[in-house]
């Protein structure tokens, strides 16, 4: 694991940061980039290339299901095109998986996680949430005793529990200062998937750790996951990174740009002509093309 440059000593102190910054770019290729990538991908590589520090490139391909070869080609074919090139070799998920299976085994040793065989639908209906709304899981394994059959579960983590291992915990944010983490706006998060071995969750503090990334640049929809975040790290003796939220990348109809909408992509913008040096040089003054802007 490599030494970090951003590490609170005491609760309540201000991150010591070097010019030593490493930042990341962790797409996953279920689909290829839109605007809104392209502008979260430059503002890390800005940001490092400023401190004369590192850009590095990670592909978060723990979704078997949906991850493609040609998707990963396209994003890396459109990360060169736009100037934004990356500092050594490109790390996939799917190459650290005993690396969250450790992380896992700690919090299991810790007694902080439990088996969950609840379906969505079951959650949806126990917490009482809308049809489409993303549910706040009740915690309704938390406890239980196993099923007979041999259904799937995942790995949750019991957030009450760890928030009292940890105590109070804070983070560094560019745009809000010191933050106090509070975990439990997210609930006992999924950390092992049914389908996968790990999570979004567990897996990207860990990789951070190990690429040594300083300085984490995301869009403002993360800033909630980052109380998990700060608290996994906590629990797993893990550094913590000061953390970019920026505003998201809207369409002419208000909606952020996302694959499953089919936003327009790099490479359809590439196709009607535009330049990177002249969309790179927009977005880095803070201008869209046509139809694009951020939110508030």
């Amino acid at each position: 694991m490599q030494d970090y440059d951003c590490i609170y000593n005491i609760l309540g102190s201000r991150p010591r940061v070097t010019t030593n910054c490493i930042s990341r770019f962790a797409p996953s290729p279920t689909g290829a980039l839109h605007l809104g990538h392209a502008f979260s991908a430059m503002q890390a590589y800005d940001l490092a290339r400023r401190a004369g520090g590192q850009f590095r490139l990670r592909i978060e391909d723990i979704d078997q299901t949906r991850c493609r070869p040609e998707y990963e080609a396209g994003i890396r074919a459109d990360l060169i095109w736009l100037g934004l090139n990356w500092d050594g070799d490109v790390l996939r998920q799917t190459d650290r998986l005993a690396a969250y299976d450790a992380a896992l085994a700690r919090l299991q040793a810790l007694d902080l996680v439990y088996k969950c065989w609840c379906t969505r639908a079951e959650i949806a209906a126990a917490a009482g949430a809308p049809q489409g709304v993303q549910a706040l899981y009740p915690g309704t394994c938390r406890g239980r005793i196993p099923p007979d059959d041999d259904r799937p579960y995942c790995w949750r983590l019991d957030t009450a529990a760890a928030i009292a291992q940890t105590g109070a915990l804070i983070w560094e944010d560019a745009g809000q200062g010191a933050v106090m983490a509070n975990p439990a706006l997210l609930g006992d998060v999924v950390l092992a998937r049914k389908d996968a071995g790990t999570s979004y969750h567990i897996a990207v503090v860990v990789d951070d750790a190990w690429q040594g990334v300083t300085d984490i640049v995301r869009g403002n929809d993360l800033f909630l996951s980052t109380h998990i975040h700060r608290l996994l790290q906590a629990l797993l003796d893990l550094p913590t990174p000061r953390y970019h939220h920026h505003p998201l990348v809207l369409d002419a109809m208000g909606e952020r740009l996302a694959k499953r909408r089919k936003s327009p992509t790099i490479a359809s913008l590439r196709a009607q002509g535009l330049g990177p040096m002249d969309l790179m040089r927009g977005l880095r003054a803070g201008h869209f093309p046509q139809g694009f802007a951020l939110s508030e």
